[in-house]
């Protein structure tokens, strides 16, 4: 029999097979045998492009991770850093809570992840370029992606059940319309979601203003240039 002209496995197809049944299944349904079976291979053929299911799952979060739009960061892109951070979460959050299984091992940080370094990259250099000191910029992304992964672990709206009798008055006075909030539930998150950013963005803006005020010493001087002034 002549071999196929294509390999039977490449990288990306054990990524795009990996990724469907963490999404169908979570990350426990995820083994190396599982996935052969799922490939129409025998296990071993996978060992020729991954060592261990961790790698595979390594591989998967990456590709999540590639699908967060970093434009907003550019040198060029003009939107000033608060409006480049509120539009990159937003971008962020999309592709976690479309993914919402691997983000815990998103969660655990980019380590040598390609696409998760430059997410991380593009987020450190542009608060360096906006005039934040590299220490404060190094805190940003790291709260930026607490804030994040945090909501996409779990749905608060989903967190409450449809039966109204389960919040009685008489113990939670308050919770009169809870049973609702299921029915509600992207509503809900997204403007939790969003007026936590917000409030978030607002802070961070009241820092900003103090750093700038702030006389900085030679060496943090070398390493933070004045925010181009927002366009219009």
């Amino acid at each position: 029999m002549a071999r196929p002209r294509k390999p039977l496995l490449s990288r990306d197809r054990i990524v795009e097979a990996a990724s469907a049944l963490v999404d169908a299944e979570g990350l426990e349904g995820v083994s190396t045998r599982r996935l052969a079976a799922e490939l129409g291979v025998s296990g071993p053929s996978l060992y020729n492009h991954f060592r261990t299911k961790d790698e595979i799952l390594e591989a998967v979060a990456d590709a999540v991770s590639a699908k967060v739009d970093l434009s907003m960061f550019d040198a060029d892109d003009g939107r000033e850093w608060r409006q480049a951070l509120h539009d990159w979460a937003l971008s962020y959050r999309a592709a976690l809570t479309e993914h919402p299984h691997i983000v815990p091992v998103l969660a655990r940080g980019p380590g040598r992840r390609p696409a998760g370094l430059r997410v991380a990259d593009a987020v450190f250099g542009a608060m360096v370029r906006a005039g934040w000191p590299p220490a404060q910029a190094t805190y940003i992304g790291a709260l930026m992606r607490y804030f994040v992964t945090g909501s996409a672990l779990g749905s608060f709206a989903r967190g409450f059940v449809d039966d109204a009798t389960a919040y009685d008055p008489a113990d939670y006075p308050h919770l009169g319309q809870a049973h609702l909030l299921a029915d509600h539930q992207e509503r809900v998150d997204e403007g939790a979601f969003e007026t936590g950013l917000r409030a978030l963005l607002d802070g961070l803006g009241v820092q900003y203003e103090a750093v700038r005020r702030r006389p900085r010493g030679p060496a943090e001087a070398r390493t933070t240039v004045r925010p181009a002034p927002k366009p219009g």
